[in-house]
């Protein structure tokens, strides 16, 4: 059941919003990333997903190559597998500042990001329940793959 109000939907609340939905994604990469929660690339999510999708609990999918017919199959592929398995899923824009959050190192393929639970069941992070809030929402507002903007640094 979903019960959101007027100021929730729209308006400057939702723009507030999305900005703190936008830092507390950056929150959930920075702390995942040093722990080895966090897969990148199409196929090595595809890859993961295959193997263990329970341990999936974001999906980022990247809304910079629009044009490309490819990778926008693995993404309906991707997007399909997620929504079976209650995985929460975000399309996320500025593909650079994704890039950026990698440390170092060769370029990657950030079209698709997943980040995954540690082993240990310690990893209870504020920012993701944020996130996965966020999602849950829009899925009531029949938004199944919301977008967010990360902002410029």
């Amino acid at each position: 059941m979903c019960n959101m109000t007027f100021e929730e939907t729209g308006g400057e609340n939702s723009v507030e919003r999305m900005e703190s939905v936008a830092q507390a994604l950056e929150e959930v990469l920075s702390s995942a990333l040093p722990q080895g929660c966090i897969t990148v690339g199409v196929y090595e999510a595809a890859k993961s997903l295959n193997v263990d999708p329970d341990n999936v609990v974001l999906c980022l999918l990247a809304t910079d190559d629009e044009e490309d017919v490819a990778l926008q199959i693995h993404f309906t592929l991707i997007q399909a597998f997620c929504c079976e398995n209650d995985i929460n899923i975000l399309r996320v824009g500025n593909m650079r500042r994704l890039a950026e959050i990698q440390p170092g190192g060769e370029p990657m393929d950030v079209h698709c990001v997943l980040v995954t639970n540690p082993q240990s069941a310690l990893w209870k992070n504020p920012a993701l329940s944020k996130v996965n809030r966020f999602c849950r929402d829009c899925r009531c507002l029949d938004q199944w793959v919301p977008l967010i903007n990360l902002p410029d640094r």
